[in-house]
């Protein structure tokens, strides 16, 4: 019954792209000083000041492509971006793993750990631009600090859910403490993992568009930067709309790893059926 209330993916789809031109059209509605009367400011242009225009946020991202002047600044990004990635989830990965079959080296470091995840990690952006230069490493190491405790915190989790009678299951069939590594307490993070990775994909944006803020000739954040500097929103928009599809795409891309992965992982409802 319940299988018959779920939507099909294909009209689901739609929708979703209907309600994506409907954000489009009201946005369009409001900025526009022609179509409704001023409800918030005393001065319809105002609103198109302050939240620009989606026609010319579109144009200017046509014409970012059409002409080629992003694809420098997208490819600095995502090459920060993809990095800080990477280097964030396999160290969250390597620590976590190592601290949860650690339990005394974990008592120690615990409030140190504590420590530097409740500690405004942003704040270390400028201390990375001394290190690191202004180049894209900086960026990189703020991306990691980022992505990081998020993957470590939920292998760290992961590998502590593991049932103890699969523990002693496998130890009772001869399993070594490689073999328990591999079979027993990786499958058992792998679904944390993931689950962290569509929130730290996020995060490494954030951290390589403040470090562009913070110091850079290049990147998507700096052309953010340059526009908000002049006043011309729909730049700010139209950088902002395209940081946002590429978050996406990546994002879509880490989706299609954990399908192929997790294939082993029963689906929701499968367990459960009469």
């Amino acid at each position: 019954m319940w299988n018959k209330l779920r939507p099909n993916r294909a009209n689901l789809i739609v929708w979703q792209w209907l309600l994506l031109l409907a954000c489009f059209v009201l946005w369009y509605a409001l900025t526009s000083p022609t179509l409704l009367p001023p409800f918030y400011f005393d001065d319809a242009n105002k609103a198109a000041f302050f939240f620009g225009e989606p026609q010319k946020v579109l144009v200017r991202i046509w014409e970012w492509f059409t002409t080629g002047e992003i694809y420098i600044h997208l490819w600095v990004t995502l090459i920060e971006t993809v990095l800080a990635f990477v280097i964030g989830t396999v160290a969250g990965l390597g620590v976590g793993l190592w601290l949860a079959l650690a339990p005394m080296t974990s008592a120690l470091l615990d409030p140190y750990i504590k420590a530097a995840n409740s500690m405004p990690r942003v704040i270390l952006a400028p201390i990375f631009a001394v290190w690191f230069g202004l180049g894209i490493w900086s960026k990189v190491a703020l991306g990691v600090t980022l992505v990081f405790f998020i993957v470590f915190f939920n292998v760290y989790q992961g590998v502590k859910e593991v049932s103890p009678v699969v523990l002693a299951n496998a130890r009772m069939l001869g399993a070594n403490r490689k073999q328990l590594l591999r079979y027993v307490y990786l499958p058992s993070a792998t679904s944390w993992v993931f689950s962290s990775l569509h929130t730290s994909v996020g995060l490494a944006f954030v951290g390589s568009v403040v470090g562009e803020y913070l110091g850079s000739a290049r990147g998507v954040g700096y052309l953010i930067l340059q526009a908000e500097g002049t006043f011309d929103i729909n730049t700010v928009f139209a950088g902002i709309l395209v940081l946002t599809a590429f978050a996406l795409v990546l994002d879509g891309l880490v989706a299609l790893v954990e399908r192929r992965l997790m294939k082993w992982q029963p689906k929701s409802g499968e367990t459960e059926k009469l």
